[in-house]
């Protein structure tokens, strides 16, 4: 998933961090990195998973992509108390500004899995929130770009302009050639046109 859209929701509709939001691959790579002021976040995509297809001639699949923001901020005590409880404000401005979101037409609603503390010291406190949102791999409507190999073929094939039956009947049957039928002779024949 692009990330580039929800910096840029965040930093509009999150004014604990005063644009001071950014993104990355992952935390090790953002870690090294982060030089903004504090209190930062960081937005990272941090997986994706595929339910099972769910149609028979077509693959059409839900992805669920995860991102995690990452708040990084400085303590005021050892323990952390007074950052435990700026944190309960921080997770309701996020999900103020991110749960029931749509970062693009074609994602569902965000919504909230689960926050977890990923790093404290006297220097800084580092706590992870984990939001989901999910789209559909797989057109939706004939006019659509091809998103699998299977649309780009099918859309190589000449477009279906009609058919050509011939109808080889069980009886009668010639008992000379095949009993019981079909026995390989033409019977009739039907010309079906699609086109108005």
């Amino acid at each position: 998933m692009k990330i580039t859209p929800i910096v840029a929701h965040m930093r509009a509709w999150c004014p604990t961090f005063a644009g001071r939001v950014a993104g990355g691959i992952d935390w090790d790579a953002v870690v090294e990195s982060a030089k903004l002021s504090l209190p930062a976040a960081y937005v990272i995509a941090s997986a994706d998973a595929a339910e099972p297809g769910k149609a028979q001639n077509v693959v059409v699949q839900d992805i669920t992509d995860q991102f995690t923001v990452v708040v990084v901020l400085e303590p005021k005590d050892e323990r952390g108390q007074e950052a435990n409880d700026f944190l309960h404000d921080v997770r309701a401005e996020l999900w103020r500004a991110l749960v029931g979101w749509k970062p693009t037409p074609t994602d569902a609603l965000v919504e909230y899995v689960k926050g977890e503390l990923l790093h404290i010291s006297r220097a800084r406190v580092v706590y992870q929130f984990h939001f989901v949102t999910q789209f559909q791999l797989g057109r939706n409507k004939a006019g659509d770009p091809p998103e699998t190999w299977q649309e780009v073929a099918l859309d190589g094939l000449p477009p279906f302009t009609g058919a050509n039956i011939n109808m080889d009947c069980i009886d009668p049957a010639d008992p000379n050639l095949q009993r019981p039928g079909p026995d390989g002779r033409i019977e009739a024949r039907f010309t079906g046109d699609v086109t108005p």
